[in-house]
C-alpha cells in the first residue's frame, strides 16, 4: 500500500484494512493484544486502541501535574538537576 494519502473518493481493500488493523494491534501493549485471537473484529482493535490512547493521555496529565508540583516546590536557590528530577518523577 502506498504511503501517500488517498483521495476521499478511493476506498481501501479488505487486505489493506486488515494490514492496517494488524499494525495497530501490534502497537497495543502486550497485555491487551495477547488477549486477541487472530480473527478479531477491526472494531474491537480500534476500540481497544482508543482506550489505550485515553489511558496514555491520563498518564501524561498526571506526569505533568506531578512535574508542576515538583517545580513549584523548588525555590530559585535550589540547584536544579532536571535529569535527577525527571528520573525521580518517572520512578514514582
Amino acid at each position: 500500500m502506498s504511503s501517500r494519502r488517498r483521495s476521499s473518493s478511493s476506498s481501501f481493500t479488505e487486505e489493506e484494512i486488515n494490514a492496517l488493523v494488524n499494525k495497530l494491534q501490534a502497537l497495543l501493549p502486550a497485555s491487551t493484544s495477547r488477549s486477541y485471537t487472530n480473527k478479531v473484529a477491526a472494531s474491537e482493535i480500534v476500540e481497544e486502541t482508543c482506550k489505550y490512547i485515553k489511558r496514555l493521555h491520563r498518564e501524561v496529565d498526571g506526569l505533568c501535574e506531578r512535574l508542576s508540583q515538583k517545580l513549584s516546590s523548588i525555590d530559585d536557590t535550589t540547584n536544579l538537576d532536571l535529569e535527577t528530577l525527571m528520573r525521580n518523577l518517572l520512578q514514582q
